[in-house]
């Protein structure tokens, strides 16, 4: 999803991207902890140049950018994401999965990169902020896509979601060794 090389455009030609989507999808699946590396290998391999970001690019340049803050976000995302849809070590509900989507995949990752953004283009905070509403709808668009993909992945496959949970990857006992 965060590599794939088109675009849609919408709204007077913006172009809306998959890469929210899987930054949303890291975070509910694989669990904050594992969702957060993720992206931070993503963004490693992102920084020796390979190509794996929307339309093929890659390389320190992407870091220096106006969308800089908007990578950031995405490991911050991921962690909220997954911090929020497997709160408490539950399984994901469908309303805990949507305002999770909307916290950790939309405005965490919107308050790292729009400060960014604003501070590289030299444009005042307010001005960037209300020039990125215009990506909102497509977002919600996505949160609501990966809202209903990760509960039809949580009814097909509820054990998979059991050790996603927290910033843990499996229970400990009382004792600290990992539980069977």
């Amino acid at each position: 999803m965060l590599g794939l090389p088109g675009s849609i455009s919408v709204l007077g030609g913006v172009p809306i991207t998959a890469q929210t989507l899987g930054v949303m999808l890291a975070g509910a699946v694989l669990g904050a902890r594992l969702g957060a590396l993720a992206l931070a290998v993503l963004l490693a391999l992102v920084a020796v140049g390979l190509p794996l970001l929307s339309g093929g690019t890659g390389g320190l340049g992407v870091f220096l950018g106006p969308s800089a803050g908007y990578l950031a976000g995405w490991v911050l995302g991921a962690a909220a994401v997954g911090c929020i849809v497997h709160l408490g070590g539950r399984r994901p509900t469908a309303v805990r999965t949507a305002v999770a989507m909307l916290v950790g995949g939309i405005a965490v990752v919107y308050a790292v990169g729009i400060p960014v953004q604003s501070l590289v283009t030299r444009l005042p905070l307010a001005q960037t902020a209300y020039t990125s509403l215009v990506f909102l709808p497509g977002d919600l668009l996505k949160a609501a896509i990966a809202t209903a993909i990760v509960m039809t992945l949580v009814r097909g496959y509820p054990r998979a979601f059991r050790r996603a949970s927290g910033w843990t990857t499996a229970p400990r006992d009382v004792a600290g060794s990992t539980a069977p």
